[in-house]
């Protein structure tokens, strides 16, 4: 088995800004010459998000209203008391979605379904630049 780490460079709008980055993994497995195993994708930070949806118009409203449902922004959180930067909800949303995500992947293709992509979320409550570490391990 073989590992390798990779970077994938991002800027965000922030408030729930969703981002499809399936062909940027791909193109990592393809570059990179790994033909079967794992590639994890890890958000750092606290409020920026990993899963898969159906990137489409629909779920890409559906999406953030339902955050907003379960951790709205507009209530006092006490992160907000403390940090005075009215993100609490931010930290909250991406607890609650996680930070990173495993995809497997043979003859160098990702093994998703037919309409699921990986999405990174920004939650936060401003513009960011961020940085997802892509780290693959398997045969190449």
């Amino acid at each position: 088995m073989e590992l390798e780490t990779q970077t994938i460079k991002l800027s965000t709008n922030g408030y729930c800004d969703i981002i499809d980055i399936t062909n940027d993994v791909q193109d990592i497995i393809f570059k990179t010459g790994f033909t079967e195993g794992n590639a994890l994708i890890f958000a750092g930070g606290s409020t920026g998000g990993i899963t898969t949806i159906e990137y489409e118009p629909g779920l890409l409203k559906d999406y953030p209203q339902f955050f907003d449902r379960i951790a709205p922004g507009n209530i006092t959180y006490e992160h907000d008391n403390t940090w005075h930067d009215g993100n609490g909800h931010s930290h909250v949303r991406a607890a609650i979605q996680g930070c990173s995500f495993t995809v497997p992947f043979k003859d160098k293709k990702l093994l998703l379904g037919t309409w699921q992509q990986i999405i990174f979320i920004d939650f936060d409550n401003r513009p960011r630049e961020r940085n997802l570490t892509i780290q693959l391990m398997g045969k190449k």
